[in-house]
């Protein structure tokens, strides 16, 4: 009789590197790596980013020649309700930092809708507050609809060609903040125990701004490969938390994708200064 697979999570693997530079060089031939994987399955990579220093932390892919950008499909981890020229912008953050200087073309990034009625409503100084949010049935729908609706962006790209309940990305690529957040899923919030949305709204966000859409944990973990990127004294504290007890209600330490899914942490050394958690030396 054959026995079914485990469907126990793989631990996390952790890689330091000494420096800024070392870990950039690292992301960058990761990254190569699963797309390389991914193209020459179904010769499409299909990636989800987050804001923050992500696009810093990819400059390393601009100056190789392997990367091949015409077969990238980009999402958005997480996304704030604003202009996609505004500031806060995660897609203008990687836009502007990252696939301008690239040959990729806007249309393979899956943005919001910039002419959605709620950009209007929810920006800029006439914002509801998260109270005024919480007491109104209209806008909470108006919010859903911003989700639905980049939901449906995930269903187009992957249901065509999959059959399961959660899309697969090839890699998701994540931040992890001082709380233990990553993407907008945040310590405690109720839209880190939903089950059943792949994007879900959060409107009352710690971080401003407040009002974001969000990929849920069962789609992260449902990935091929989910990979952190942290670096700089300010995350030990957090970092040693996550790796040392992740039986925490840190969302970073929820990340734990199914088989043959796996979750990998790129650090610094100054970041990894006080975790004891085992080390693999980063090596293609």
């Amino acid at each position: 009789m054959t026995s079914l697979p485990s469907q126990t999570p793989h631990p996390p693997v952790l890689h330091s590197l000494p420096g800024s530079s070392d870990l950039i060089e690292a992301v960058a031939k990761f990254v190569v790596k699963a797309q390389n994987e991914a193209i020459d399955k179904r010769d499409k990579f299909t990636i989800a980013l987050s804001g923050g220093s992500m696009p810093k932390n990819l400059t390393g892919l601009l100056n190789r020649n392997d990367v091949k950008w015409d077969k990238w499909e980009v999402f958005l981890a997480d996304e704030r309700v604003v202009p996609l020229d505004h500031p806060e912008s995660n897609f203008k953050a990687i836009y502007d930092e990252l696939f301008s200087k690239t040959p990729v073309n806007i249309s393979q990034i899956h943005a919001l809708n910039p002419d959605h009625d709620a950009i209007k409503k929810f920006f800029p100084d006439s914002s509801p507050s998260a109270k005024e949010i919480d007491e109104s049935e209209d806008l909470q729908d108006m919010l859903e609809d911003v989700a639905d609706e980049y939901e449906k962006k995930l269903v187009n790209a992957f249901a065509a060609r999959e059959a399961a309940r959660f899309p697969t990305f090839d890699l998701i690529l994540l931040g992890m903040g001082p709380d233990g957040h990553t993407g907008s899923l945040f310590p405690g919030h109720p839209v880190s125990k939903e089950s059943e949305r792949w994007i879900a709204y959060v409107y009352d966000s710690p971080k401003p701004p407040p009002v974001r859409i969000t990929l849920t944990f069962p789609v992260i973990n449902h990935a091929y490969r989910v990979a952190f990127i942290a670096a700089g004294e300010g995350k030990q504290d957090t970092l040693h938390q996550i790796l040392d007890s992740p039986s925490g209600d840190l969302p970073c330490a929820k990340v734990r994708p199914a088989p043959p899914g796996k979750v990998y942490w790129f650090v610094d050394d100054a970041a990894s200064g006080k975790t004891q958690y085992q080390k693999t030396p980063f090596q293609l």
